[in-house]
């Protein structure tokens, strides 16, 4: 067995899960402040008058108030000149107010309101006709605002959010990082106590324990944990499962920190791997490494995705979705939400640019038998990339260091 697999008690565990000590630095109001400023150039480039941001992970990024969709409009307005309007129900104000990490001018709604009159009434005064609408916005918002409105003011924001969002501060970069190494060390933690007849429930139950007690915002974000031929389903498969020798394990997991995310695979053996096993692993780290190697500003997700396909091509996989091969993209954004622009994704044209922040996980699936998939984020540097998490060097063997 690995010096890195199955070498850990629950006991020894327990006293590696210390509040995290190295903490990132909150967003700054200036920088809350400096993005709706791009806001503002993005809509004068687009040619809107008005910008409506509902609740979700867009409107933590530009106000700091990290509030969940529901039925009740919570929404911040930005135009280009005058504060921003934050609407919200009268008798959640104390709460917003308490939230906002930017000056606001506020517009309440009681329950048996209409608060799309509210949004309609603050575009007049501004003098604002058109309407830039937050892409995850649900659709009984955008028909609220239709009926006020009408259909021909209402168009997309997706240009502008991701304009503001794909390029991550120095900031964000640092609360990602700090996630990424949580998540890091949490996969080691899991790795370290598997044993044979292990279940995935006692592994999954572990890694969110474990994220809480190293300071993550509420536990794991998500937790994907398979053994065996299990491993073959990209997402898992309904049920329990225990964990038997020389099986492969795969564990995607990760958690938030202020708001980011991490978002961490590991695949590897416990036990000994067959020749197949060890082959499949080797060519998905190699194509992990290629899809990396391709990444610099001005190059699309696109050609770093056709970078990692062409590796398995090579070796007689695919070619594109078909297995035994990749079933899915190489890559994804990640920062306030795990899934966000750019992806790395045959389609996307838009050239990468300093700052993306993307997953690298070009898994390889041999259906019936078993997948491996190896995911690390990097961000997009001045020349090329930097991983935010260093690779697996080998099947028994999932960490560097």
């Amino acid at each position: 067995m690995s010096a890195q697999i199955g070498h850990l008690t629950d006991a020894d565990a327990e006293t590696r899960l210390a509040p995290w000590a190295r903490l990132a630095t909150p967003i700054a109001r200036t920088e809350y402040e400096a993005r709706i400023e791009q806001a503002r150039a993005l809509l004068r480039e687009h040619g809107s008058d008005a910008l409506l941001i509902t609740a979700g992970a867009s409107l933590r990024y530009f106000c700091g108030v990290a509030w969940g969709a529901s039925e009740r409009l919570v929404a911040l307005l930005i135009t280009p000149a005058g504060e921003p309007i934050a609407i919200c129900p009268g008798f959640e104000v104390a709460t917003l107010q308490h939230v906002l990490a930017i000056p606001a001018q506020l517009r309440l709604w009681e329950e048996h309101e209409n608060p799309y009159t509210l949004v309609a009434a603050a575009m007049t005064e501004r003098g604002a006709r058109s309407l830039a609408l937050d892409p995850a916005a649900p659709f009984f918002a955008y028909a609220g605002l239709r009926g006020v409105l009408g259909t021909g003011a209402i168009v997309d924001a997706q240009a502008i959010v991701d304009g503001c969002r794909a390029r991550k501060s120095p900031a964000e970069l640092a609360l990602m990082q700090q996630a990424c190494d949580m998540t890091l060390q949490v996969h080691r933690l899991a790795a370290g106590i598997v044993y044979e007849g292990i279940t995935t429930t006692q592994l999954k139950y572990f890694i969110d324990r474990a994220h809480r007690r190293l300071g993550a915002d509420n536990g794991s974000t998500f937790c994907i944990v398979q053994f065996g031929e299990a491993t073959a389903h990209p997402h898992g498969i309904p049920g329990e499962q225990r964990l038997g020798e020389n099986e492969l394990v795969l564990i995607d997991t990760g958690c938030s920190v202020q708001g980011y995310n991490s978002d961490i695979t590991r695949t590897y053996i416990y036990g000994r791997p067959s020749a197949e096993h060890a082959r499949i692993w080797e060519l998905e780290r190699a194509a992990q490494a290629a899809a990396f190697a391709a990444v610099r500003p001005g190059v699309s997700g696109e050609a770093v995705d056709a970078t990692a396909r062409s590796v398995l091509a090579g070796s007689g996989l695919g070619p594109d979705y078909r297995l035994p091969g990749m079933p899915h993209r190489t890559g994804h954004g990640c920062g306030l939400s795990v899934h966000e622009a750019p992806y790395v994704v045959r389609g996307n044209t838009t050239p990468l640019a300093q700052g993306n922040c993307c997953s690298n996980e070009p898994m390889i699936v041999v259906p019936g038998k078993f997948g491996v998939r190896l995911e690390d984020h990097f961000h997009v540097t001045e020349d090329g990339a930097a991983w935010f998490t260093p690779p697996s060097p080998a099947i028994d063997q999932p960490f560097a260091d």
